[in-house]
Order: structure tokens, then sequence, then C-alpha cells
């Protein structure tokens, strides 16, 4: 589709992270998908450059954010200042994952605020608005200074555990952080709620301390944003096992994951691991991957509809 044929003036740029996923979403919003090239320095400094005409269209960058963060930002960015320096329309961040998500407040004196600079980032870039899946906290929409639609799983991952038919379903929230999301997916399952208490013994380590909820003889699935290190959802497994868990499953929305991680993870109890692709990964066994293509889709035909 192009604007000389009198087709949609959607364009679609794909990004270096996750190029598969910016092809089904294009698919299926029927964007044009707008070739664009990435590249790189012999010192490092990453080129971009946009390939096609995309003046006064409505341009889509997909780009998570995810490992390794600083580099996917960054060309993120500059496919933002990219497009805006060719005229484009409307600029709008597709963000499966966004990186520095967690670093949204200060612990101490003398931390950065990463979530809020890497937002800041994008807006300098060029971006008007942005679509995000699943911030690690709800509260972080704010950090961005430009509009943000911030998508749920929910509507991807509830069919799928409905069709489990499990009558004694219990949702663990891995931490209290997490409690607000456990609870909706609680409610709309109309299963019990649990929480694991933890302590934070370093910036990639946990201790789970207690199972606050019941769990003995019951199913659980353990609900969380995202698996980096392993050691959250592998904890809580341990912990509702210790309690008296019956069956274990794990459900976790961003698997941006450490080397070591899923084998940490299904070291444990955990009978079965359902996660989005969100973020690029190979194919493995012991993952369950459900598309989050449509989405960004919806979402993008939605506010194509608004122009």
């Amino acid at each position: 589709m192009s604007k000389t044929n009198g087709a949609s003036e959607i364009a679609l740029i794909a990004g270096d992270a996750h190029p598969q996923l910016a092809q089904e979403i294009a698919r299926l919003s029927r964007a044009e998908l707008v070739p664009a090239s990435v590249s790189a320095f012999a010192d490092g400094e990453t080129r971009v450059c946009i390939d096609a005409d995309v003046q006064d269209r409505d341009v889509y960058i997909l780009q998570p954010t995810s490992t390794p963060t600083n580099e996917h930002l960054m060309t993120l960015a500059l496919l933002g200042d990219a497009v805006r320096a060719a005229g484009a329309a409307r600029v709008t961040a597709l963000l499966p994952y966004f990186g520095y998500a967690r670093q949204d407040v200060r612990l101490r004196s003398g931390e950065a605020r990463s979530a809020q600079l890497a937002a800041r980032l994008l807006h300098s870039a060029g971006f008007d608005r942005g679509v995000v899946l699943e911030l690690h906290s709800p509260a972080l929409e704010s950090a961005f200074p430009f509009p943000v639609v911030h998508l749920q799983a929910d509507e991807l991952m509830l069919p799928l555990i409905r069709d489990w038919a499990i009558e004694d379903l219990v949702v663990v929230s891995p931490d209290a952080g997490g409690l607000k999301r456990a609870q909706r997916y609680a409610t709309a399952l109309g299963a019990g709620l649990a929480v694991v208490t933890k302590a934070r013994t370093g910036s990639d380590a946990v201790t789970a301390l207690q199972v606050l909820g019941e769990v003995r003889g019951r199913t659980c699935l353990i609900v969380d944003d995202m698996a980096s290190t392993g050691h959250t959802l592998a904890g809580a497994a341990q912990a509702v096992l210790a309690a008296g868990a019956r069956e274990i499953r794990g459900l976790f929305i961003h698997a941006d994951m450490a080397p070591g991680a899923l084998d940490r993870i299904c070291a444990g109890p955990l009978r079965q691991i359902v996660t989005s692709d969100s973020v690029p990964g190979s194919a493995d066994a012991r993952l369950q991957r459900v598309s989050v293509a449509p989405l960004f889709a919806r979402a993008v035909m939605r506010l194509a509809s608004r122009q």
C-alpha cells in the first residue's frame, strides 16, 4: 500500500529488535511495512535510514527495548528522528516491551529515574505517542511526556487459562507489587487469590518469605509481568509448593530472560509456563508463547481511524 495508489496512509517500520512481530502486525492491520535499514559503524555507532517516502504519513515504529536494551532504545530514538525529519505527519512508538520500566522510582539518594529518562528521550526524538504492553507499574504511564495507550495481555491469556478448565484455581502474585495484576486475573476467572511476600537481597535477587492466602491442595497459577533472571518466579513456585499447593503453573508477559533464567525456572515445580512474544526468542518446548500481534494491530487501526 502507498500514497500514490490511494491506499492507506498507515506506514509501519520494523526496528531491528523484533522484525517478525512487526510483519505480523502489518499483515493484521493492513499497514504498509516500510523498509528501513539499521547498521553500525566500526566503532559501534548506530546508523539508520528510512528507505521509502513517509512524508505526511501516519508512521508506527515497532521496537521492543529488550536485550540489548541500550542498543534497541537508541535505535528506536534514531528511527523516530529519521521519520520526523522525513516529514511524517505523526510518529507512534509501538513498544511490546519497555526496558527500564523497573527503574521508575528512586530507592535511595543518588539513583536515576531511568524509566522517565528513557521516555523523555523518545519524546525528544520526535515521537508523538506510544502504545505499550504491560508496564511494570501502571503509574509509569505518567512518565511519558506524550499520550500512551497502555495495553494489557488479559484478553490473550484469559481464554487460554479458561480452556484449562481448572476448578480449584488460585491466582498467585509473586510479590506485593504485582497484586493488582493477579487480582484482575482472579476476578475474571472467578478464582482464589494469594500473594507471596518477599525480600529483595540485591538488584536481581529475591528471597521468598511466606504465602498469604489459601493454596493448600489447590492448583496455583503464578502471574507476573516479566521474567528476567527467573529468581522471582522460581522462588514463588517453591513458596507455594511449601505451602501445600497441589499443582503449579506460571504465566508472565515479557520473556526478556538472562542466560540461565529459563533453566532456573524449569528446575522448579512448575508444570506449565505461558508467556507472550513481546520480545523475540527462539522456540523452546518448555514455553508456550502467545502472540501479541492482534493486540497491537487493533491498537494501530483504532489510532489510525481517529486521524
